[in-house]
């Protein structure tokens, strides 16, 4: 049984790691939720999955990079279930390296797939998406604990999710009065095909293995070890909630105490 008013949700890049997980969460609560990520073939895979296990989701490809695609997207939400209630903006990529190496079109691509997207796709669901004509509203903007500190041989990242948690902080002040509610997430190491990546790429800047490089990383948590995708859904179907109505220009962590800032 929902537990809570159901409501229409859009998440981006859902058809693995964090953002399936949040899918799961804000579906078992009784949401509605339209996804989206590159790959069509992927996105009808986790859309048939889903609606098997019982749950009121559709979908559709989505480059967040695009402005046209991400008019699509959002319409064709509006289409299937209606105006928009929650946007989770999840899609991401990585990126980094020598600084001084890093070529234009590796920058360009981050800000656009990490930064530039999150104001397209909310600027969209205010508008097309029918946000700003509610008095409730809940855009969830995933970020990480790259976006509260400097990370050595990520800059491009880093700088992307600084820019995230700058635009969190900015957007929900000025949308504070219309009882639309924008926070980010900010995740420190979370296990997920991304994660692995990220993993395998500081391996070979260190001539090292993966698995040394793992054994780094969980020594600087305090909790010892990764967060998980569920976690990290777990804020976001709170941030979701009437409960959470208060919290709003926040960039909160969940890391295992990586950040405790």
């Amino acid at each position: 049984m929902p537990t809570q008013e159901q409501r229409v949700a859009l998440v981006t890049g859902a058809t693995s790691g964090i953002g399936l997980s949040v899918t799961r969460t804000l579906a078992g609560q009784g949401h509605r939720v339209f996804i989206c990520a590159r790959n069509a073939d992927n996105v009808a895979k986790t859309v048939k999955s889903l609606q098997e296990e019982g749950f009121d989701v559709d979908g559709t490809s989505c480059d967040v990079r695009s402005p046209e695609d991400i008019r699509g997207f959002v319409q064709a939400a509006v289409d299937r279930y209606g105006p928009v209630d929650i946007l989770v903006n999840n899609a991401g990529r990585t990126g980094g390296g020598v600084t001084a190496t890093i070529e234009d079109e590796l920058w360009h691509d981050v800000i656009s797939t990490n930064l530039t997207s999150v104001f397209l796709m909310t600027r969209e669901v205010l508008t097309t998406g029918g946000m700003r004509e509610k008095n409730r509203g809940r855009i969830i903007n995933i970020a990480s604990t790259a976006g509260k500190q400097g990370v050595v041989l990520g800059v491009p990242y880093s700088a992307s999710k600084h820019g995230v948690v700058g635009l969190t902080k900015a957007l929900g002040n000025e949308l504070g009065p219309t009882g639309i509610t924008v926070n980010a997430v900010c995740p420190g190491y979370v296990e997920t095909p991304m994660a692995q990546a990220t993993r395998q790429r500081y391996a070979a800047a260190y001539n090292t293995t993966e698995e040394a490089i793992l054994e780094k990383f969980q020594a600087k948590i305090p909790l010892g070890r990764y967060s998980t995708p569920e976690e990290v859904a777990g804020l976001v179907g709170y941030l979701v909630s009437d409960t959470a109505a208060s919290i709003t220009s926040q960039a909160l962590n969940v890391c295992g105490g990586l950040g405790n800032f």
